[in-house]
């Protein structure tokens, strides 16, 4: 799975547990501060990848931006392959 489309399926899942629009969630984008997203919505959006990638998030620490949580996906995914 590419990059672009870990990002396609993490914007999908913020946009629907945020009621954000899909321009306001870019890879530089802040969960926390530039989506206004609480803990709850954090926890949400944290199950809905889980679920949608079939992989744990242990700990939202060090994710904070959309970026960071394509990452985390990216090396999670990447793991399971080895």
């Amino acid at each position: 799975m590419t990059n672009d489309e870990i990002f396609s399926k993490v914007q999908a899942i913020i946009v629907e547990q945020t009621g954000e629009d899909a321009e306001k969630v870019t890879m530089t984008t802040n969960i926390k501060q530039d989506l206004d997203a609480d803990s709850l919505d954090i926890f949400e959006v944290i199950n809905e990848i889980e679920d949608e990638f079939d992989i744990k998030i242990e700990t939202e620490e060090g994710i904070e931006t959309v970026s960071d949580l394509v990452k985390f996906v990216e090396a999670q995914l990447g793991k399971e392959q080895d």
